[in-house]
């Protein structure tokens, strides 16, 4: 009966040895498939194709942003010293005429003082000077000017360089000559701070109608 359980015994010890040496076994080629793991390089991401500028389009809208109006321009498009260069509308007969007298007598003032053209507007406040021909000839702070008339009478008016206008005075003067919408004038520089003021009336056109 000893020798049995000695047998027994001895049995049960080799059994549990080989499990012992099964688990060092897994757990030796467990750790080492974790350092082959760790090795191996990881693989680099394909640089996606470079695209030419020229190649892309304009930027997409939403939908919302694409049905919204294009905004306006609010640049000034007038030229220096000519009426020409505004928008294209219908122009009434009697302001035209009065405009192309004015653009005559410009061109014949020639260059030696600047000159510009305004055809009047219902506007009596102020009167707007083309933002071209006051960055380049008028006075950068606000100044006193004088207006003298084909009579040689003298008008005094206030000139704000942040509007580009005439304003304080201007009214007295508009009202003294009863100017009125479709009257053209022409504004010739003589001195830093003094405009020659010549009219033509939008009326004179229906005096010369045949």
């Amino acid at each position: 009966m000893a020798e049995v359980n000695s047998y027994e015994e001895l049995r049960r010890k080799q059994v549990e040895g080989n499990k012992r040496k099964l688990e060092e076994l897994r757990l030796h080629h467990l750790s080492a498939a974790v350092r082959e793991a760790g090795a191996k390089p990881k693989p680099k991401r394909k640089a996606p194709p470079r695209r030419d500028i020229a190649d892309v389009g304009p930027p997409r809208r939403s939908g919302r942003i694409a049905t919204l109006p294009e905004q306006p321009d609010y640049r000034d498009n007038v030229k220096l010293g000519t009426v020409k260069s505004q928008k294209k509308k219908e122009v009434k007969p009697d302001h035209a005429y009065a405009i192309s007298k004015a653009e005559e007598l410009q061109d014949e003032l020639g260059s030696d003082y600047p000159t510009f053209v305004k055809s009047m507007t219902q506007s009596l406040t102020m009167l707007y000077i083309p933002v071209q021909f006051s960055m380049e000839h008028l006075p950068d702070r606000d100044t006193k000017f004088s207006l003298v008339d084909d009579d040689d009478e003298e008008f005094y008016t206030q000139y704000r360089p942040h509007s580009s206008s005439l304003n304080l005075g201007w009214r007295d003067f508009v009202e003294d000559h009863e100017l009125v919408d479709g009257d053209c004038l022409v504004f010739q520089l003589i001195k830093k701070t003094l405009f020659k003021v010549y009219i033509f009336r939008a009326s004179s056109y229906y005096d010369n109608d045949d």
